[in-house]
């Protein structure tokens, strides 16, 4: 066959091969057998071998090639990515829509509509997989990423490709941003488990962990074995031509994305009310869990685009959208323990040891108790059989004790008085307004506990304090139990030979782990004063003293070595200067630097190459909120929490993360917590939204 003929030959089966694909993988109407199928792609692979010129990255046979990727790479989306909140009753359902009515209402040219009963909602079911984000450049597949923090994700582009339903070239030539849900059938769950259970491997506890756990395989062959299936619901980006025009409603969009070769989930429904919504909610909370793949609620829209873009989004959500889970799973098992864990601060928190039991889609085995005072509340004794509820990903926690079961033989649970970990004294602290008041809580004093050293090591190296990525809780605890690091600082004279021996640890993942170290050495003075888990002394704590060094101590302090020189020498009185730092923050902070330890701890990391950058001269202009001290609540509708955070600190003023009498302002958004409450009974001014608008104009 010559080189013209090769090629007519092999755009004709490319073209046919996706073809069958499409009718099998997302119409769900096949026309050939697999066998048939397999022999049209195997002649495609070998034409592409003979004449590699005309092979396409869009070519059927593409979708298991690749090689194993060293790693994942990070990429920024072009849209950013929300979620939606949840809503898990009718009458949250009927909140939420008579909040975006009365936010319709201000909305001038949609006033008429709402007020003759035009406003329509889709309802898709929500499928339980994992997020992805399509990139496609004129009609091709260019990349595939996750969800990421919803700014940043991941490029899985070889591993999507393996998704048949997936189409890596649309019908037209143009450029989408498409957004859909990666899933796996349950059958296949259960067949995966099955060869992982006779190879002694770990099961995956749910088909969206499996989804995850096989979307992030370095190796493409490894995801295109697990029969991965799509569904796409949304467009983030269009540019339109030739035949596509942008939709202008819900329903129309999911039509279009059908009409691109996109698998869409066939059940939705346009309803005009929360009663319809209501009924056809209901409807699939009973048959749910006849489909293929899991269900854990609905996702409500408005159907109108040009509303949805009119509603906008709050600091993590659509206005315009909400999910409505379906109900909690209970179910009971039986406590066959209580045993107790120790946290970064030396707090013991007692965890039920339970009979393993299926909820929420998952394996539960633990909750926990919170303190001796949640024990006493619900009675809980050991070998009592309790009822658990989990909602989603939430912790699963115990609700009622069914006391009606006991046979005598339940033993009652009492705190430890000596550390479980490493036998030191355990007290339970006395604080609080009115003297001998107990908090729930009771500690470790031994400040070596290695449980203690362990969270303080884990919450050091966490993204808002050293970040060193790579080192999350495992590696830590493995370091800490082989004997090669004690302590945090430890961990900056970490070297390769160190860590090949461990297990985990190959050569390049050690070498990544050292780079990642390396590149962390120098960190700015709030994050710094954060990863040290100075207790009451947090993200905002750290920013504040940074911002208003000049109050506490006369001397520039320019580095580590004025850290360590002149910390110690700071009172109480001279950290309450700063405005927003509290008695016990300013206790705990002369506390911890006057600790030989810790002093001993930061003068070992100063040999060790840490360098914190310390702002000289850079003295902020003075802003109209100069000297004043917010605190945040609420949902705001205009800024996310740390936009409106950038702007008051711009302006001159303070961030406080809990109310007190020092507060100026309580910003108060939609729906505001506690904060609210505590500023009412202190007299600290609240403010809504506009006019925090005002005052920063």
């Amino acid at each position: 066959m010559d080189k013209e003929a090769a090629k007519t030959r092999i755009a004709k089966l490319s073209r046919e091969i996706d073809k069958y694909r499409q009718l099998y993988h997302v119409l769900d109407k096949p026309e050939i057998t697999d066998e048939v199928y397999d022999s049209l792609t195997e002649e495609l692979r070998r034409l592409e071998e003979q004449f590699p010129e005309f092979l396409s990255a869009t070519s059927p046979t593409q979708r298991i090639g690749g090689k194993p990727l060293d790693k994942f790479v990070k990429v920024r989306h072009q849209v950013k990515q929300w979620s939606f909140d949840d809503v898990f009753s009718f009458e949250e359902l009927k909140a939420w829509d008579e909040k975006v009515k009365r936010m319709i209402e201000k909305i001038e040219n949609w006033k008429l509509k709402i007020g003759n009963s035009d406003l329509e909602y889709v309802c898709e079911m929500k499928i339980d997989g994992l997020k992805m984000i399509l990139t496609y450049e004129k009609g091709k597949f260019m990349r595939g990423a996750t969800r990421g923090d919803g700014v940043i994700g991941e490029n899985v582009t070889q591993n999507l490709k393996t998704i048949q339903s997936i189409p890596l070239e649309l019908p037209e030539e143009i450029d989408l941003i498409a957004v859909g849900e990666c899933w796996m059938p349950k059958k296949e769950l259960a067949r995966i488990n099955r060869e992982r259970g006779a190879k002694g491997e770990a099961l995956f506890a749910n088909t969206r962990n499996a989804a995850a756990g096989s979307i992030r395989q370095l190796d493409p062959r490894i995801a295109a074995s697990r029969r991965l299936d799509s569904f796409i619901y949304d467009l983030d980006f269009l540019v339109a031509g030739g035949s596509v025009k942008f939709p202008e409603t819900q329903l129309e969009e999911l039509e279009l994305l059908e009409k691109l070769g996109f698998k869409v989930n066939a059940e939705r429904k346009c309803c005009r009310s929360i009663e319809e919504i209501e009924q056809f909610y209901q409807e699939w909370s009973g048959k749910r869990h006849n489909e293929p793949y899991e269900i854990d609620g609905i996702v409500i829209k408005i159907n109108s685009r040009a509303l949805q873009e009119a509603l906008g989004y709050t600091g993590k959500a659509p206005r315009w959208g909400v999910a409505y889970k379906f109900p909690a799973e209970k179910v009971t098992t039986v406590v066959s323990d209580i045993k107790v864990q120790v946290g970064r601060t030396g707090a013991l928190t007692p965890v039920a040891h339970l009979r393993p039991v299926l909820v929420a889609g998952s394996t539960v085995s633990r909750a926990t108790l919170h303190n001796e005072d949640e024990i006493k509340r619900l009675d809980i004794r050991i070998g009592d059989t309790v009822v658990i509820h989990k909602a989603g990903d939430v912790i699963p926690e115990i609700v009622e004790v069914l006391k009606q079961l006991r046979t005598g033989t339940e033993k009652k649970f009492h705190m430890p008085r000596i550390c479980p970990i490493c036998g030191g004294p355990v007290r339970r602290e006395v604080i609080g307004v009115k003297k001998g008041e107990e908090s729930a809580a009771h500690y470790c004093l031994n400040k070596k506990c290695f449980a203690i050293e362990r969270e303080n090591i884990i919450h050091f190296v966490a993204k808002k304090g050293f970040n060193i990525d790579g080192m999350g809780e495992k590696i830590v605890e493995q370091l800490m139990n082989e004997g090669v690091i004690a302590n945090a600082a430890e961990i900056f004279e970490l070297k390769k030979g160190d860590l090949q021996p461990l297990e985990r640890f190959a050569e390049k993942s050690a070498q990544n782990l050292l780079e990642a170290i390396e590149n962390s050495r120098q960190i700015d003075l709030e994050k710094f004063l954060f990863a040290l888990g100075i207790r009451h002394v947090g993200e905002e704590t750290g920013v504040l003293i940074t911002r208003n060094l000049e109050l506490v101590t006369q001397c520039k302090i320019k580095n580590m070595s004025g850290i360590i020189k002149y910390f110690p020498a700071i009172a109480t009185e001279d950290w309450l200067k700063i405005k927003g730092i509290g008695e016990k923050s300013a206790e705990s902070l002369v506390s911890w630097f006057n600790e030989k330890n810790n002093l001993q701890l930061l003068e070992k990391m100063k040999v060790l190459g840490v360098e914190v950058r310390v702002p000289v001269g850079e003295k902020q202009e003075t802003g109209k909120l100069e000297g004043k001290t917010f605190v945040l609540t609420g949902e705001l509708r205009s800024f996310t929490r740390d936009e409106a955070k950038d702007i008051i600190r711009k302006a001159g003023g303070d961030i406080s993360s809990s109310v007190s009498k020092k507060t100026d302002y309580v910003v108060a958004g939609e729906n505001p917590g506690s904060k609210h409450d505590k500023a009412k009974a202190l007299g600290v001014r609240i403010i809504d939204e506009n006019e925090f608008k005002d005052l920063i104009k």
